[in-house]
């Protein structure tokens, strides 16, 4: 009984940290408006895992947390605001003024069809096998 109870806890526990990101993947929020709720509730890490030469930070989801959007799960959200210090800049030509997305799991062709169902502008980009990003320049 008390693995059963356990089991019941860290489930509970995994779906108290899980969040849908669907609604801001509208491409009508600012990179700073996406990422700084998610840092705020702990559910992003703070700093970027990586910075790419134009500009775009890459942050993961905190250990426990799960973020999903158009129901796939995130690997890492990416993002980039000119002169937010949220943001750090990288080493080329950033760009653009602002862009933010979501990096997840699912392949392209089942990615694309999620977005346009749920009537996102987002566009749609293959990353890796079954690894897909989901991007939004406002």
């Amino acid at each position: 009984m008390a693995s059963a109870a356990s089991a019941a806890s860290a489930a509970s526990a995994a779906l108290a940290h899980a969040r849908p990101l669907d609604a801001q993947l509208d491409c009508k929020s600012t990179p700073h408006a996406f990422i700084a709720p998610l840092q705020d509730d702990n559910l992003l890490e703070r700093k970027a895992m990586r910075v790419e030469p134009n500009s775009i930070n890459a942050f993961r989801p905190v250990k426990g947390a799960t973020l999903t959007a158009f129901g796939f799960k995130v690997y890492a959200l990416v993002a980039y605001q000119k002169d937010d210090p949220l943001f750090k800049q990288g080493k080329g030509e950033p760009i653009g003024d602002a862009a933010y997305g979501a990096v997840v799991w699912g392949g392209d062709d089942e990615v694309e069809q999620k977005v346009r169902d749920a009537g996102s502008d987002a566009v749609v980009h293959h990353v890796a096998p079954f690894v897909t990003a989901i991007f939004c320049k406002p």
